[in-house]
């Protein structure tokens, strides 16, 4: 979905797969719909991490979306066999705003 103000997608991440680190210059805000809680870090330094986990457990510490504030490197991976979630980028995503970080690359480093 997009318009002008906001976009929203949704994927399926699958055990040994992540999202690479990466950060946009829009709020990111991620949502966990099904399958097994998903592992979130942020940075918003590059050089200390702290970690999240979607998921539908809120008696276990899960939380059902987190936000990523503009700028603020992220990425994430499932743990367990397979997380649905969903992300809602306001303003609306563009490639131009986004930033994939090197290959090996994670704060500190």
């Amino acid at each position: 979905w997009r318009e002008p103000a906001t976009t929203a997608i949704h994927y399926l991440l699958k055990a040994g797969e992540r999202s690479h680190w990466h950060r946009i210059d829009a709020t990111e805000i991620w949502h966990f719909y099904a399958g097994d809680p998903m592992g979130l870090a942020m940075s918003a330094d590059g050089h200390e991490a702290t970690h999240h986990v979607l998921g539908a457990d809120l008696s276990a510490g899960h939380r059902p979306q987190v936000v990523v504030p503009p700028g603020v490197w992220q990425a994430a991976r499932p743990r367990g066999a397979w997380s649905l979630v969903g992300c809602t980028v306001a303003p609306a995503f563009r490639f131009e705003g986004f930033e994939l970080a090197p290959p090996g690359w994670h704060p500190g480093r």
